[in-house]
Order: C-alpha cells, then structure tokens, then sequence
C-alpha cells in the first residue's frame, strides 16, 4: 500500500508542479492575506508574536484547501478516479498518497510564508524555533489529513456533501488555536502556558483523523451513500 501511496504522491506532485497553477494561487493567497494583515499596523508599529503565528496559519489553511482541491481535480479533469477506484491497490493508498503530496507542497508553501511572516509582520526567530518546528510539524499533519478527507468529499460529489465539507471545516479550529499558542513561542522566545496541554491536542486530532481516514476514506472517494 505504501509502494501505491508514493507513486501516486510522486505523480501527483509532478503534475501539480508541472503546470504549476494550483501551487501558485494558494501561494499568492497567502502571501496577500500576510500582506494585507501588515498594512492593519502603524508605522514603526510591531505585531504580537501571536497575532503574526494566526496570520501564518491563517494562510496555511487557505493554501491547504487550494491544494487539496488541485490535487483531488487531477483525476475528475481525467476522468482517472474510476481508474484509481478499480486498481489492484487499496483505497487508502489514494487517500495517503494524496496527504503525501499535500505535505509536501504545504511545506513548500509554509517555506514562502514564514520569511513573509518575518518581513512584513515585524517577527524575528527566537532561540525556541525547534520547539515552532515540531509543532509545525504535528499541525500540518492534522491539516492534511482531514485536508485529503475534504478534497475527496468536495469532488465529484452532490451539493450537499459540499456543503458537509464546509460544515467540517470548523473541526480545524482546535488543531490551529495549538498552532497559534505553541507557534508564538518561535518568535517571542517564551514557552506558552499549558504547552503539554496544546501538543497533546495536536497529537490527539492526528490520530483522531488518520483513524477516520483509514476507515471513511473509501465510502467517500467511491461516492457510496
């Protein structure tokens, strides 16, 4: 499964890099939203480290819904999803492979982010980064898991089932209020109250929504009722 996972990571993130179209406006999207978010600052003015960590998830979240879509549109542009539904592999090598690619352009894309974040947002890295980074880390493993749970409900699907995708979309606020609090510590220097309390939260809606994706995936992705 996760030989299948991997090539379908590799060709999605090929063809996404490729034409390059999908990557582009969730990069510019978020870099306008930093953008417009510095101009709210008075001159000589400097944001909390707060604040700047919400603006930089802020426009990871947008950047991740815009990938999920793109790598999900692939396969109905191609008429490819029946293709992927009757291979010999599982379907959830679908939904891992497409969270792989999704990892990999969010990171690039946080990448792009984070020295805006710094630039226009006034923030200077603190002696804590390895602690932003690991919660980096458990944050966007959150992201894209449900991310890939989202991207499939939104294709090819009827306009209710859209819609429950915006219903869930509240379901990423718990996960980001940990990103906000833990990330700040980057660039404040200074551990946040109740930081085992937040990274346990990260770590519970991980596997909360790898469990769901190994076992809705498949009735999603296929379209069963």
């Amino acid at each position: 499964m996760l030989k299948a996972a991997v090539s379908i990571a590799a060709k999605d993130l090929k063809l996404v890099l490729a034409r390059g179209t999908g990557l582009i406006q969730a990069l510019l999207l978020g870099l306008l939203l930093i953008f417009v978010f510095s101009l709210s600052q008075q001159i000589g003015e400097k944001m909390s480290a707060q604040a700047a960590a919400a603006i930089f998830w802020l426009a990871s979240v947008f950047c991740q819904v815009l990938v999920f879509n793109t790598l999900f549109s692939l396969e109905e542009q191609n008429g490819a999803r029946f293709g992927l539904l009757l291979s010999p592999a599982p379907v959830q090598a679908v939904w891992i492979g497409k969270a792989l690619g999704g990892f990999v352009l969010l990171l690039c894309a946080q990448a792009v982010f984070l020295p805006a974040t710094i630039v226009f947002l006034g923030q200077s890295v603190s002696e804590l980064w390895h602690i932003g980074l690991a919660m980096l880390i458990a944050i966007d493993l959150g992201l894209i898991l449900l991310g890939a749970l989202l991207g499939a409900l939104s294709q090819g699907q009827a306009a209710k089932e859209s819609l429950l995708s915006i219903i869930l979309f509240p379901l990423l606020i718990p996960i980001l209020l940990a990103g906000v609090r833990v990330g700040s510590a980057a660039f404040s220097g200074i551990i946040p109250e109740g930081f085992g309390d937040w990274l346990g939260i990260a770590c519970a809606f991980d596997a909360l929504f790898g469990a769901a994706g190994l076992l809705l995936f498949g009735y999603i992705y296929s379209g069963e009722e």
